[in-house]
């Protein structure tokens, strides 16, 4: 008989991971007693409170986590070995919390529509009923969405820590769930935001069930589910080759459809165009980050002795995310579904940095990782793309958010300042000098040619110029184009939106001039622990 070997349960290390769980739950005691007029200003500061508290804890626990080999690698292996709180894992959580606090700001707007947020009063009533027009005149909202955010939050903390296949299948879904709820809960344009929740959910569950047939394939050739003990059975060759690759593949669909590289990026335009803006600047910031963390995980710690298998496959993937997302975001007349395709070719980039992985003792003196280029790539890339949705939220017309690029002529006039902000977050994102655009793609750039995909690095470079031109297309259009009627008019944010996107603007600046120290945050952070 086995023996039951109770696990030990390491709180301080997990203090971060479950202080947003425990608030995620308040969350949930304070809309079932507390009168309606005051959840909002409590759930507010409940959820900002708890992130603040995570992050310290982030802190704290960075500083006193154990090192191996003169600080190659940080961390502890938690509950049983099931969770790895190690330094990319640590980086990665500091990062989603502090793109769930700006999140939160988001969410929280209620001065850009009227004194009420971007979600509606009453998801339940079927659109254009006297339920809906009831809900509307009470003024009524959903501050449901906050302790949503925070169990998505959650989700996206556990899921690039998950060091076995059964609790990052966990990880995958307490990320998802909330967001196909979020997705379908606009103010306006409800018809177009329940389509994008449910296109989200109906792909989403697909995409969980490749994943998890992905595991049982892997579980049948290692015999276990956790990275270790699959690394060990990848090195020893143990036969049933044609159940790690396919279980290898399986895996990837899900974990690939999370970051919306080709060809399954569908959901990623619809999704982006219908959901409220401040979830698709959470979901579009957030999600990326802690997928990646994912993929980087399983692919780097569980199948790093097997790369020559995967690496050609997310050659091509790569490859075909720049070049998809670029020409399809040209064709574009929504600025959302711009960003969406824009983020999918973003995809494609920090895959190339997932492509440089190499041995520590490959790598010359000075010498990024990949792990390093990666993170610091997905640090430039969340601030940029939440402070750009941020400002998305400011442009309006009559019928509330206009996101027609047409409707954006003559923005520069109308708002230079506005005008101005988009424009850098746009140029960040093409990747020009003294923006942290440049500095990530230098840093993917350079790994992947290192490791020897020079072809993909040349694709990359290719995909770029042609991403660049969008850019300047939405540019030109906002200084040089006439305006449409009386033209675009911008609404002024209350501190909450304008603190979100000045802070955006100041990190994707600070990370374009000066990169050294979060590059070496991401160096400190060291290597992936099993």
């Amino acid at each position: 008989m086995t023996e039951f070997v109770k696990p030990s349960v390491e709180y301080f290390e997990l203090w971060p991971l479950l202080a947003v769980f425990g608030v995620a739950c308040l969350g949930v005691v304070v809309e079932a007693f507390l009168p309606r007029s005051i959840r909002y200003t409590a759930q507010v500061v409940l959820a900002l409170g708890g992130l603040v508290l995570a992050l310290v804890g982030v802190v704290l626990v960075a500083q006193e986590v154990q090192t191996y080999d003169d600080g190659a690698a940080r961390g502890v292996l938690a509950v049983g070995g099931t969770i790895a709180v190690d330094g990319p894992t640590l980086f990665i959580w500091g990062l989603v919390l502090a793109l769930a606090i700006a999140g939160v700001l988001l969410f929280a707007e209620r001065h850009l529509d009227g004194g009420v947020s971007a979600f509606a009063g009453q998801a339940a009533a079927v659109p254009g009923t006297d339920a809906e027009t009831a809900s509307i005149a009470a003024n009524r909202e959903h501050t449901e969405v906050y302790p949503l955010m925070m169990f998505a939050v959650f989700g996206m903390m556990l899921f690039p820590a998950a060091n076995d296949l059964l609790t990052m299948f966990v990880g995958l879904e307490v990320l998802s769930l909330p967001l196909y709820l979020l997705s379908g809960l606009a103010r306006r344009r409800r018809l177009l935001s329940q389509e994008a929740a449910l296109k989200y959910f109906l792909l989403g569950a697909f995409s969980s069930g490749f994943f998890l047939y992905g595991a049982a394939l892997l579980y049948g050739f290692a015999g276990a589910l956790d990275f270790a003990s699959i690394n060990e059975a990848v090195r020893n060759d143990v036969g049933n080759q044609s159940l790690l690759l396919i279980g290898t593949g399986l895996l990837s669909v899900g974990l690939l459809f999370k970051v919306g590289a080709v060809p399954f990026q569908a959901w990623t335009p619809d999704v982006y165009q219908g959901a409220p803006t401040p979830v698709t600047a959470f979901m579009a910031a957030g999600t990326k980050v802690a997928a990646f963390g994912a993929i980087m995980r399983l692919f780097y710690v569980a199948l790093g002795a097997d790369r020559w298998s995967w690496q050609p496959m997310l050659w091509i993937i790569a490859v075909l995310s720049m070049f998809v997302g670029a020409a399809l975001a040209i064709t574009q007349t929504d600025i959302k579904r711009l960003l969406a395709y824009s983020s999918v070719a973003h995809t494609g980039f920090i895959l190339t940095g997932v492509l440089g992985l190499q041995a520590a003792d490959q790598l010359a003196v000075g010498e990024i990782s990949s792990v390093q280029a990666v993170l610091f790539y997905l640090a430039t890339y969340g601030f940029a793309t939440i402070g750009a949705f941020a400002v998305v939220s400011l442009v309006r017309d009559g019928a509330g958010e206009t996101t027609s690029i047409d409707r954006w002529a003559g923005l520069g006039k109308e708002s230079p300042v506005v005008a101005a902000v988009f424009a850098f977050f746009l140029l960040a994102m093409a990747g020009i000098p003294l923006t942290s655009g440049f500095v990530g793609k230098l840093a993917v750039f350079s790994v992947a040619l290192a490791a020897g995909a020079w072809p993909v690095v040349v694709a990359a470079v290719i995909a770029s110029i042609i991403a660049a031109f969008l850019y300047v297309r939405v540019i030109k259009v906002m200084y040089f184009d006439a305006p449409v009627g009386d033209g675009p008019s911008v609404a002024y944010p209350s501190v909450l939106t304008a603190t979100t996107i000045a802070v955006g603007a100041a990190i994707t600046l600070v990370l374009g001039v000066l990169p050294g120290p979060v590059l070496d945050l991401a160096a400190v952070a060291g290597e992936f622990i099993r």
